[in-house]
C-alpha cells in the first residue's frame, strides 16, 4: 500500500474541458483556449450531435470537466412537436427530460464536474405570442422544462446548471450562421458563455474570494465625512447619487448575507467615520456588518494586508474597492494577489458593477458560510479574552472547548469538499477533490474520513476539521489532515491527531504515518507536526507514530464521538 496521490491544483496547467452539444461549439472552444487568464482551459469537442453517447462513453483522453449545451427540441422531441403546434402530453415531455437527467447522473463518474446550460429558444420563435405562456404554450412549457431540469439535477452533487438566458438578447440567434456552420449564435453569446464558464470552474476549484475591503468617502456615501459631517452626506433621499449609493450598500449587504466578509480601509478620522456609520438614518451598513476596520491615515496597501492577516485569510481571497485610481494602483502594485477591479467614476454604476463581479461565485453555500460574519465577531471576543488571561494554557482551559467527531455523511459532504478545496495553511496533503472524487476515494472499506466540529463558551465555529485514514494490515496513513485557520492554535489539531492515534491503537496497528507535501502556504501545518510528538523522517518528509504508545488528548477539551460525550 502507498499513500494517497498528491492532487494539488497547478495554475500553470490547462484544465481539460469536454464540449458536448448538438450544435457547433468551435467558437466557444476558441474563446476558452485563447484566454490566458486563470483558470486556463483546453477545450475538446465530442463528435457532433452525439450528446448521449458522449456522456456515457467519453473519449479516451480523460477530461476534468464537461460542458453540455443542447437544443431543447433535440433532447426533448416532444418539445419540438409543441413548437410545431402539435398538442403534446406533459408526461411525455417529463419522461424524455428524465432520460437526459439520468444520463447526466451516470456521467458524473467521468468528470470532476459537469456544467449544463439551461434551454433557450430564439426571440423570433414567437409562435402565437398571446398564447405563449398559456397552458399549452411553448414558452410556458420551456419554463417548466428548465425548472424540472433544475430540480432533477439538485441530487447530482457535481452537476451544475448554468443560466443560458443570461447570455442572450433579441439578436443572439443567427439563422445564417446556423445554415452555414451549424452554429446557432453570434460570437458575443459564446464570449459571455466563456466568461461565466471560467467563473464556474474557478468556483468549483475553490478559488472564490472571501473578503471585500471598501473605502468610505465617495464609495459608501457621497462626500468626505470629515469635511461635511455625517448629517450632510449624500446617501438615500431625493438625490440620484444618494439613491445609487444606497443601492450599492444594499448590494454589499447582500454579499455579506451569503458569507462574504466586509472590511473597511479608509483614510479618515476613525471617530468621525464610525459616527456616520452609527448615526446616519439611511445607512444600510452598520459597524457590526464589518468583520474588521482600518480607518487611519496609513498606507492603504499596508492596511489591506493587516486586515487579511487579522481575519486569517490569504491575500488571494481579498478584493479591494476604492474610487481613487492612485490608491487602486498602489494596492495592485504592492499586493498583486489582491484583486483590484477598475471602478467606475459614475456612482450610478456602483451597484451594477458589484453585482456582475464573478470572483465571489461559489459552488455551494454551507451553514458555515452563512454564519461566517457571526463567527468572526465571536472570534474577536475570543481574542480579547486571551489578552486578559496570563498563559496560553490557562486561556485554552478557560475556553471550555467541545470537539464533536462525526463520520463523513450526506449531511456534511458539501462542507468537507469545501474545506478540502479551500484550506491551505493547515493542510497536510493539499488534495483537491470534487464530491464525486471524494465518494469514489471512500468506496474501499479500509478508507475512513471523520469531521470535527468545534465550539466553546464564546460560540460555535462549525465544521472546521477533516481527518482521513487509509488503513492496512499493520500500517495506517493519515491522508487528509485539514483544519480551518479559524480554529488553528486552539489545540484542535492535537485532538485530531490523538483521535487518529487512538483509533489505530484500537485496531492493533503497528505504525501510523503522515506524509507531508510542502506547498507555498502550508508551513503552519509542518510546524504543528514538528511539535506533535511524532518522529520525523526528513528523507521521506514523513511523520511516524507507534500506536502501542498512548497519545494523550489535550487537557480541558471535551470530545464527543457520534453524539456520545466522552470527556478527555
Amino acid at each position: 500500500m502507498s499513500s494517497a496521490n498528491h492532487l494539488q491544483a497547478d495554475r500553470s496547467t490547462a484544465l481539460k474541458l469536454y464540449l458536448i452539444s448538438d450544435f457547433n461549439l468551435e467558437t466557444l472552444g476558441n474563446y476558452l483556449s485563447n484566454d490566458s487568464t486563470w483558470p486556463q482551459v483546453a477545450a475538446a469537442s465530442a463528435p457532433f450531435g452525439q450528446v448521449f453517447p458522449a456522456l456515457l462513453h467519453p473519449h479516451s483522453d480523460p477530461s476534468d470537466f464537461a460542458l453540455v449545451w443542447t437544443s431543447p427540441e433535440k433532447v426533448v422531441p416532444a418539445f419540438g412537436d409543441n413548437l410545431n403546434n402539435v398538442e403534446v402530453d406533459e408526461d411525455r415531455v417529463l419522461a424524455e427530460l428524465g432520460e437526459f437527467t439520468n444520463c447526466l447522473q451516470q456521467a458524473q463518474r467521468h468528470f470532476r464536474a459537469i456544467f449544463v446550460v439551461s434551454w433557450t429558444i430564439p426571440a423570433y420563435e414567437r409562435g402565437n405570442n398571446l398564447l405563449g405562456l398559456r397552458r399549452s404554450g411553448p414558452r410556458r412549457l420551456l419554463l417548466k422544462m428548465n425548472l424540472a431540469l433544475a430540480e432533477k439535477l439538485e441530487s447530482c452533487a457535481s452537476v451544475y446548471l448554468l443560466d443560458g438566458q443570461r447570455w442572450m438578447d433579441e439578436n443572439s440567434y443567427s439563422p445564417k450562421l446556423w445554415y452555414l456552420t451549424k452554429t446557432p449564435f453570434h460570437p458575443a453569446v459564446f464570449s459571455r458563455a466563456a466568461g461565466d464558464l471560467k467563473a464556474a470552474i474557478s468556483a468549483v476549484l475553490g478559488a472564490s474570494r472571501k473578503l471585500l475591503v471598501v473605502d468610505l468617502d465617495n464609495v459608501l456615501w457621497g462626500g468626505a465625512v470629515g469635511d461635511v459631517g455625517w448629517e450632510d452626506l449624500r446617501l438615500g433621499g431625493h438625490d440620484y447619487v444618494g439613491e445609487a449609493l444606497l443601492d450599492f450598500q444594499k448590494a454589499l449587504k447582500s454579499l455579506r448575507n451569503r458569507g462574504i466578509l466586509l472590511a473597511i480601509a479608509s483614510k479618515n478620522d476613525e471617530g468621525i467615520a464610525m459616527e456616520a456609520l452609527t448615526k446616519h438614518p439611511q445607512m444600510v451598513l452598520r459597524p457590526d456588518d464589518f468583520a474588521a476596520t482600518r480607518i487611519n491615515w496609513n498606507d492603504k496597501a499596508a492596511n489591506v494586508a493587516e486586515l487579511a492577516e487579522e481575519l486569517n485569510l490569504g491575500l488571494q481571497s481579498v478584493v479591494f474597492i476604492d474610487d481613487n485610481p492612485i490608491e487602486r494602483a498602489r494596492v495592485r502594485e504592492a499586493l498583486p494577489e489582491v484583486y483590484v477591479p477598475e471602478w467606475p467614476a459614475d456612482k450610478t454604476l456602483f451597484a451594477s458593477t458589484l453585482l456582475q463581479m464573478v470572483c465571489f461565485d461559489a459552488a455551494n453555500i454551507t451553514a458555515e458560510d452563512a454564519s461566517r460574519q457571526q463567527m468572526v465577531a465571536t472570534d474577536r471576543h475570543r481574542k480579547l479574552s486571551r489578552q486578559m488571561v496570563g498563559s496560553a494554557e490557562e486561556w485554552l482551559l478557560s475556553c471550555q472547548t467541545v470537539v464533536t467527531v462525526e463520520e463523513q455523511c450526506d449531511a456534511n459532504r458539501e462542507r468537507v469538499v469545501q474545506l478540502l478545496n479551500k484550506t491551505n495553511q493547515m493542510n497536510l496533503a493539499t488534495r483537491r477533490l470534487s464530491t464525486q472524487e471524494l465518494q469514489a476515494w471512500l468506496q474501499p472499506a479500509n478508507r475512513k474520513l471523520w469531521t470535527f466540529k468545534v465550539s466553546d463558551k464564546f460560540g460555535d465555529s462549525g465544521l472546521t476539521g477533516i481527518l482521513s485514514l487509509e488503513i492496512g494490515s499493520e500500517i495506517a496513513w493519515i491522508t487528509d489532515f485539514v483544519l480551518s485557520c479559524r480554529v488553528m492554535g486552539r489545540n484542535v489539531e492535537s485532538v485530531m491527531v490523538a483521535f487518529a492515534a487512538q483509533h489505530c491503537a484500537g485496531l492493533g496497528l503497528q505504525e501510523l504515518r503522515a506524509d507531508y507535501f510542502p506547498t507555498a502556504k502550508n508551513k503552519p501545518c509542518f510546524r504543528f507536526w514538528m511539535s506533535s510528538g511524532f518522529s520525523y523522517d526528513e528523507g521521506k518528509n514523513r511523520f511516524l507514530w507507534f500506536p502501542r504508545q498512548p497519545y494523550q488528548f489535550p487537557r480541558g477539551i471535551e470530545v464527543r464521538l457520534q453524539s456520545l460525550p466522552v470527556s478527555i
